[in-house]
């Protein structure tokens, strides 16, 4: 049965002490559960990155044995409306459970940004009227989305992206864990691809691996569907260059390969964004690919404007290299 988990359950944190990433919120989580009294939360920051996983160790951490019944765990996005936050939520803070003086039930509410404005309005009754008995703690992408007034009741504590260090230790962990066949341009492009987010690199990891049997660049590209990054990485030599001709061929090829303008435009940012050559070309070029985004945005997601940013940044390449 152990071999047929998901790895994303198998090896979630248990303890505070197995996160990996954002070490600053992960020091005051532990001060909060030295002390014992949870305050009202908010966790804010992209998906994949840990605050679910961060705050149900918190909450073991506190409340130990007694987490099955003192803990709800509910997802916004399933069932945005009042009916839900009045229903559950309400029933839930009203449950009398058995804890050690100075303890609380806690509600977990991931996605909370995406409830309406009536389910936040009763949410926050029920956060002020429950307040001796239960803690809640919210998880969002943007807390601008949350009303003012639950906002003023909560600590907001803001996670970052993983870095690419810390993915690759964790995933070293699993390949350790897994008896993994890999190679290292295989691992560095988990953490290409993962970009920032724990969660996709262990799911990827898995596919790969479970696709495969062998985790390396050409089948982490294969299962991630992104274009190949050498072929990018040979598109941005020539826009330095200033050679469109060479540079739009390749792009042709890899849009004959299926891959659509979004992916392409999305993994080539990155792709400019490691560069290690002029420091001022590559802000242009970021620059120029964020128009392009906005454009494909837009409903263009064409090869001719794909065509008309690479011939945009060759023109940019020889300004700069005829000053």
């Amino acid at each position: 049965m152990e071999n047929n988990l998901i790895w994303l359950e198998k090896y979630r944190p248990k303890t505070l002490d197995e996160v990996h990433g954002n070490s600053d919120i992960v020091d005051k989580l532990r001060a909060i559960a030295k002390m014992g009294n949870l305050p009202n939360i908010i966790l804010v920051g992209p998906p994949g990155i840990g605050k679910t996983s961060s705050v149900l160790c918190l909450a073991r951490q506190i409340l130990g044995d007694s987490i099955k019944e003192s803990v709800l765990e509910l997802n916004a996005s399933d069932d945005r409306g009042i009916e839900t936050v009045r229903e559950q939520i309400k029933g839930f803070a009203q449950k009398k459970v058995n804890l050690q003086e100075g303890q609380h039930k806690i509600v977990i509410l991931d996605e909370a940004d995406s409830l309406t404005e009536g389910a936040q309005q009763a949410l926050r009754m029920i956060i002020s009227d429950y307040s001796n008995s239960t803690r809640f703690v919210l998880s969002c992408n943007d807390s601008t989305k949350l009303i003012d007034a639950i906002q003023s009741r909560c600590c907001i504590l803001r996670f970052n992206r993983l870095g690419e260090s810390e993915i690759r230790e964790r995933l070293l962990e699993i390949i350790k864990q897994e008896s993994i066949t890999y190679t290292k341009d295989g691992l560095d492009a988990l953490t290409f691809t993962a970009e920032g987010d724990m969660r996709q690199a262990i799911n990827n990891l898995q596919a790969t691996f479970t696709g495969f049997g062998l985790v390396n660049r050409e089948n982490v590209f294969k299962v991630c569907d992104v274009p190949n990054v050498d072929d990018l990485k040979k598109i941005l030599d020539y826009m330095m260059k200033g050679e469109f001709q060479p540079a739009q061929s390749l792009m042709k090829s890899i849009f004959d390969d299926g891959y659509m303008a979004y992916d392409i435009t999305n993994t080539f940012n990155k792709v400019i964004q490691n560069h290690n050559g002029d420091r001022d070309l590559q802000f242009e070029f970021l620059r120029q690919i964020a128009f392009l985004k906005a454009r494909i945005l837009e409903g263009l997601p064409t090869f001719l404007q794909m065509s008309g940013f690479l011939a945009k940044c060759c023109n940019i390449s020889k300004g700069y290299h005829n000053k």
